[in-house]
C-alpha cells in the first residue's frame, strides 16, 4: 500500500488487505500439480461473489490438458504461460443456462436474454467471480495472471471448448504456483480514481501527470533502463491501435446485443 494510501484510508491493516495490497501477475509457474481440493475451494469462493439478481450467469471452464492449453495460448497471441501453468481457466459469461432454465416456466412468452443490459450483467458477474477467485487462489499461496488475449479468436476458442449460444469466453486465468517473486506495478494515485460527491477533471488529469512520472520510473527500472515510456504514453499508444474490432459481430452471432 502507498503511504498516500495509508493515509487517506487511516492505515488500517489486517490480513486481507494485505492480501490484496500484494497483488501481482504471475507469468512463470513450477509444475506443482492445482489439487482439486484447491480448485474446488477456489471456484466455491467466486460463487460467493455478488451476483445481479442471483442470476449467475456466469460458467469457468478448466482447462488441464496439454494440448488444448497449447492451442488456447496460439488462439490468444502465443502466451507461454498459459502451456506452462498447471490449470488455465477460461472465464466465460452464460446466459444459455438462465434461457434453458427459464424455458418450462415461460413456454412461448418472448423472453429478453439477448439484450444489451444482460451483456453487461453476465460480464460483470463473470468478472466478480473471477476477482473472487483470484484472492482465493493468492490466499492459498498459488499465483494467477488474466489472459485478455482469450478474445482475440472468440469463435475459435468457443469451438474448441464447445460453447453454445449466449456463451463467450470473457478471459482466461492461468493458475499455478508461482516460481519466484512478481514485481508489484505501482497504480494511480488514489485522488485519481477515488471522487467525492461528483466527478473532479481538474485533479484526475493533475494525479496522470504525478503517475507518469512514477510509472516511467518504473518502467525504466523493470527494462534495465530500454523505456522509460509513461503511462499516458502507453496508452495513448493502446487507443490509437485498432483491437479486436471483430467482437461485437462475434457477439452477436452468439446471440448477444441484440436489442
Amino acid at each position: 500500500m502507498s503511504d498516500e494510501q495509508k493515509a487517506a484510508a487511516g492505515s488500517p491493516d489486517n490480513e486481507t488487505l494485505s492480501l490484496l495490497m500484494k497483488h501481482a501477475s504471475v507469468r512463470q509457474y513450477l509444475d506443482t500439480p492445482v489439487t482439486d481440493e484447491q480448485l474446488a475451494a477456489i471456484i466455491g469462493a467466486a460463487q460467493m461473489a455478488s451476483t445481479s439478481s442471483n442470476v449467475q450467469a456466469y460458467s469457468v471452464i478448466a482447462v488441464t490438458d496439454a494440448a488444448l492449453k497449447a492451442q488456447l495460448s496460439a488462439y490468444s497471441g502465443n502466451q507461454a504461460y498459459i502451456e506452462q501453468c498447471p490449470v488455465f481457466l477460461v472465464w466465460c459469461a452464460d446466459l444459455y443456462r438462465l434461457k434453458e432454465t427459464v424455458r418450462p416456466h415461460l413456454g412461448d412468452a418472448e423472453t429478453y436474454e439477448d439484450t444489451t443490459e444482460n451483456l453487461i450483467v453476465a460480464t460483470v458477474d463473470v468478472a466478480l467471480a473471477a476477482q473472487n477467485a483470484a484472492v482465493a487462489a493468492e490466499s492459498l499461496g498459488l499465483g494467477v495472471v488474466y489472459i485478455g488475449g482469450i478474445r482475440n479468436n472468440g469463435a475459435a476458442v468457443s469451438e474448441l471448448l464447445g460453447l453454445p449460444e449466449l456463451v463467450y469466453p470473457v478471459f482466461g486465468m492461468c493458475l499455478g504456483t508461482p516460481a519466484g517473486e512478481s514485481g508489484l506495478r505501482p497504480r494511480l494515485p488514489l485522488s485519481a480514481v477515488l471522487h467525492y460527491n461528483g466527478y473532479d477533471k481538474e485533479t484526475t488529469a493533475s494525479q496522470v501527470e504525478i503517475y507518469d512520472k512514477v510509472s516511467s520510473d518504473y518502467m525504466h527500472k523493470r527494462t534495465g533502463g530500454q523505456s522509460s515510456a509513461p503511462w499516458s504514453a502507453m496508452m495513448a499508444k493502446r487507443l490509437a491501435e485498432p483491437a479486436r474490432l471483430h467482437l461485437k459481430d462475434f457477439l452477436q452471432e452468439k446471440g448477444f446485443m441484440k436489442r
